[in-house]
């Protein structure tokens, strides 16, 4: 125990030293290049080509996955501090626009399947695992929580009540709509698409359009739509 704690703290200044140094330098003087050879004494994983711009942060880069292709941008922030079997994973041709913020608790997998875009100032946090799949569409400021509070005891902090963890899958060829916020314990079928501003609270089959808060699917893409039943139940109407 006391040679793993050592030798993180070797990791985190050897981190520190190589991403202070290379992190700022300007994109348009050899940054990404120079980044590109730099970063692989770091990370767990990294591809080549990988384009990062200046002004991005890393922690934990031992625990971070980047494949071949992937572009990330200024203001990104990226943290699988917390546990050593923590892991980021990018796969190959994501991109990563301004601002987005991705962060790791304890014991968290969060993995980002190839050609998958995140729009700039979404959020994508743990401590639940968090899968997103291939092809899909982050649109911006949307919200990604594998994390609920939990507050059944009302004489007791909610602070100090502790979190659930359930995960969330989104499955391959997803879209989500500019300001989608996605809760805990859901599964997001593939080829849906969530409507902007929705809340997404409970799964969403396959092919699904939904909307609102919380979000109702209101049609299938495979060519039918979708009514509400006198019991509250989702039927399937002619489209």
């Amino acid at each position: 125990m006391h040679n793993d704690k050592y030798f993180s703290k070797l990791q985190r200044v050897q981190e520190l030293v190589v991403t202070t140094v290379l992190g700022d330098i300007p994109t348009l003087i050899l940054g990404p290049k120079l980044r590109n050879l730099g970063y692989h004494s770091i990370f767990a994983q990294i591809g080549s080509p990988v384009y990062i711009q200046d002004g991005v942060e890393f922690n934990g880069t031992c625990c971070i996955e980047i494949g071949s292709g992937v572009y990330i941008f200024k203001g990104v922030r990226m943290d699988a501090r917390g546990h050593k079997n923590n892991k980021i994973h990018l796969g190959n041709r994501v991109a990563i626009e301004r601002n987005v913020d991705i962060g790791c608790l304890e014991n968290t997998c969060i993995h980002i399947d190839e050609d998958t875009f995140i729009a700039p100032n979404v959020c994508i946090e743990g401590p639940g695992d968090i899968k997103i799949g291939k092809r899909c569409l982050i649109a911006a400021h949307s919200g990604i929580y594998a994390n609920n509070h939990n507050f059944a005891d009302p004489m007791e902090p909610i602070k100090y009540q502790g979190v659930t963890r359930k995960g969330i899958v989104i499955e391959d060829d997803c879209w989500l709509g500019h300001g989608v916020t996605v809760l805990d314990g859901v599964t997001i079928g593939k080829g849906s698409v969530i409507g902007a501003g929705a809340v997404v609270n409970r799964d969403i089959p396959p092919f699904s359009v939904a909307v609102g808060i919380p979000a109702r699917v209101i049609k299938n893409r495979v060519g039918k739509d979708l009514s509400i039943t006198s019991s509250g139940e989702i039927g399937h109407g002619a489209w």
